[in-house]
């Protein structure tokens, strides 16, 4: 069996924040348990977590439960508990640079203004850590940032949401059987019915 997986979603907890922007991360970890018949039914290291063996792979999916900020106060005595290879490891989370519905699967690079990436990238101590960037879209007008991530999706959005969280587990899929470049070049891009 290859080394462990661990998929982590972005969010923040609580029932306040359950169908906001800022929890898209949250939000495809939660299908993609859903789509693979397991539960998030512990909690370990500040983390709701769910575990399975998929396509002959044991994997780890987590919730960390630290607010999106100090996700690595989660994320790195999950990755330290489980032996997890760096190259092992997939952050989801949301990206207001891109448009609604994009995807951007990346092998490394900055954290961007992304706080949650950017506190376990800091704890990890490297930058090449494996991420999927759902687009959110910026806010219109003069709306600010903060507020904007924290809102929920208005109903003709989540529409575009909806195809694009059922991409974005094409994408995790493909990453764990296949790796992440051949993920990059089959599911990087637009939502195709924006």
């Amino acid at each position: 069996m290859a080394e462990i997986a661990l998929i982590v979603g972005l969010g923040n907890p609580g029932p306040r924040y359950e169908h906001t922007r800022h929890n898209i991360g949250f939000r495809c970890v939660e299908e993609f348990a859903r789509l693979h018949g397991l539960s998030f039914d512990k909690t370990q290291h500040k983390a709701l977590t769910a575990s399975g063996t998929l396509k002959q792979q044991r994997v780890i999916l987590a919730k960390p439960q630290t607010y999106m900020n100090l996700s690595g106060d989660s994320v790195v005595p999950l990755v330290n508990f489980y032996k997890v290879e760096r190259e092992r490891i997939l952050i989801v989370y949301d990206e207001l640079d891109l448009p609604l519905g994009t995807l951007r699967m990346r092998k490394g690079g900055s954290a961007g203004g992304q706080n949650g990436l950017k506190h376990i990238l800091q704890r990890l101590g490297t930058q090449d850590i494996n991420r999927l960037r759902f687009g959110i879209g910026r806010p219109p007008g003069r709306m600010d940032s903060a507020a904007y991530v924290l809102q929920q999706f208005s109903k003709d959005q989540e529409i575009d949401v909806v195809e694009a969280v059922d991409r974005a587990l094409k994408a995790l899929e493909t990453w764990l059987t296949d790796g992440v470049e051949l993920a990059m070049s089959r599911h990087n891009g637009p939502n195709p019915t924006a």
